[in-house]
């Protein structure tokens, strides 16, 4: 019962992006070719969301269900790790047309096909756990 409220906001979720139309392959398509500002703008509003969010995090001491303090870990510092790492999603995103988030909800509305997208993640997530510690970090 206590997972029912992050079901409920996952769905939520699921709704607003489908909704927005952030999870179709020609918003994204558009996006990739610079034909529209739609998918940007999307992403904007995340990224403003999220930057707001971490700073109310950081400075009013929000704590977590549990009562612990939320404390995001600062992130490592680098160039390459996170540019080949953008590289690799950005391109598996425009490949595929979806990346990992929308993967589930296009399985839920139906796409059986992206299935097979999900069965790469999945290996793709597992690939990177296994080599991991032989990677430069």
């Amino acid at each position: 019962m206590k997972l029912l409220r992050f079901i409920l906001v996952g769905i939520v979720f699921g709704i607003v992006l489908t909704k927005s139309e952030a999870v179709s392959w020609y918003r994204i398509y558009e996006m990739f070719h610079f034909q529209s500002f739609h998918m940007f703008g999307i992403i904007g509003v995340a990224v403003c969301t999220g930057l707001i969010g971490l700073q109310l995090f950081k400075r009013k001491g929000v704590k977590d269900t549990n009562g612990q303090l939320i404390a995001p870990p600062d992130k490592d510092k680098g160039f390459t790790n996170y540019f080949v790492g953008g590289l690799i999603f950005g391109l598996g995103w425009g490949l595929v047309g979806t990346c990992p988030g929308p993967i589930f909800i296009l399985i839920g509305s139906g796409f059986m096909g992206i299935g097979i997208v999900l069965i790469g993640a999945l290996l793709g997530t597992w690939l990177y756990g296994v080599l991991k510690k032989k990677l430069p970090h």
